[in-house]
């Protein structure tokens, strides 16, 4: 048996589903103090396992947990990076989102797709390395962080306090495909101005609702320009969320047999790395230029909102022949049999992930490969228990390819 036979062997299955069961209780809400709880648990649990562990100061008055299980030395470092905060719960729900719930197919809970498996993999995967005695040459540096969900503020965080790795892998929900592209995303507002009429002289006016029901099936259609490739181009996308029309820039709607002169859109974008927020919005300009033609005297703005409490999500991209990506690749051959799904994955790839920041900021070459993406943000949230325990497998190799043995 080789050595990576025998530690793929002595992961205690039981044990790692005990792990994610203990975190899926915590009610991590994020921005609450169930989120500080589940940090200050993490950092406990990499102190119970000889690793350096700290919690680090986020903006805010929140908290990461960060630990370093040092290598020897002469070795690659890899840093390992998910959130624990989670969204709320949502109607529709038939098992207890905080009861850990297993069943033969999977482990329910909610967060526990994104992305708290991801969290108690590669945990679980350090786990088994340390417990087997194994010394690696290089570092592997495990961080939970909060904020992701207003814009990963937590992983911000970390890189403007100065830590750094060589590789690292994000655990967001991929399904354990490779992600070595993802879009960034922007929010923008467009405004419609018509002109008013009674319904009795219709033909006069200037309907802008009728105009926002033309636009709205072409922004949703849209794929901005400078794409720098075919899958670059994958990963564009424009989608309006929210529609308000009515009577003036109030929004009146007592008056009905009034056509409406004023709606409000409101959307968000995705473009790849290689493309700009200013090019995106330069093509959707010109797409309301074309509705400004169709119907005359109508007046289109068109502004990218400025979100507060909230940072837009970098794009991030690695190279096919990066390191990381071979080693992750080969890992999943190793347990799986197959080749790995890699590239621009959606839908994941129109996420916004915390390796934007740790690509951006961090100048770091890295992966985002998790367990856990088909039930995600969804009523009864779950994660297929073979895949969450092939991702502790596929870590587990990862970190022995990236660090090497001593």
């Amino acid at each position: 048996m080789t050595i990576h036979a025998a530690l793929l062997a002595a992961i205690d299955e039981q044990d790692c589903l005990d792990t994610l069961v203990a975190m899926a209780r915590h009610k991590s809400y994020s921005q609450t103090e169930g989120e500080r709880g589940l940090v200050t648990e993490m950092a406990r649990r990499m102190a119970a396992l000889g690793m350096q562990s700290e919690l680090t100061p986020v903006p805010g008055e929140r908290l990461n947990a960060v630990g370093r299980w040092r290598g020897v030395g002469g070795g690659k470092s890899l840093l390992f990076n998910g959130h624990v905060d989670t969204n709320p719960v949502t109607e529709g729900w038939t098992v207890d989102p905080w009861g850990g719930k297993i069943d033969a197919d999977f482990i329910y809970g909610i967060g526990v797709s994104n992305m708290k498996a991801g969290d108690a993999a590669y945990l679980c995967a350090v786990k088994t390395l340390i417990r087997a005695g194994v010394r690696l040459k290089g570092d592997v540096i495990l961080t939970f962080v909060v904020g992701e969900l207003q814009g990963g503020v937590g992983t911000k965080a970390l890189m403007d306090q100065g830590l750094r790795a060589d590789y690292f892998v994000n655990s967001e929900p991929t399904d354990l495909a490779a992600m070595t592209m993802h879009a960034a995303a922007f929010t923008f507002i467009i405004e419609l101005t018509g002109d008013t009429r009674h319904l009795s002289k219709r033909e006069e006016a200037v309907d802008a609702i009728v105009a926002a029901v033309d636009l709205i099936p072409r922004l949703n259609a849209m794929v901005f320009s400078g794409a720098l490739s075919a899958e670059h181009r994958k990963i564009n996308r424009c989608h309006v969320g929210v529609v308000h029309g009515a009577l003036g820039r109030e929004l009146h709607e007592w008056r009905a047999p009034q056509v409406a002169d004023f709606v409000r859109i409101k959307g968000s974008g995705r473009y790849a790395p290689g493309q700009t927020q200013e090019g995106a919005l330069a093509d959707m300009r010109h797409e309301l230029d074309g509705l400004e033609a169709r119907f005359p005297g109508l007046k289109a703005t068109l502004e990218a909102e400025s979100t507060t409490g909230h940072r837009p999500m970098p794009a991030f991209e690695v190279a096919r022949d990066s390191r990381i990506v071979g080693a992750i690749n080969r890992a999943y051959f190793a347990v799986r049999g197959a080749d790995q799904p890699t590239g621009a994955i959606t839908p994941p790839g129109f996420y916004g992930t915390d390796a934007g920041h740790l690509h951006h900021d961090g100048q770091m070459e890295g992966i985002v490969c998790g367990p856990g993406g088909r039930y995600n943000t969804m009523p009864d949230e779950r994660v297929e228990i073979p895949d969450f325990l092939d991702m502790v497998r596929i870590y587990l190799l990862t970190i022995l390819d990236i660090c090497e043995v001593a």
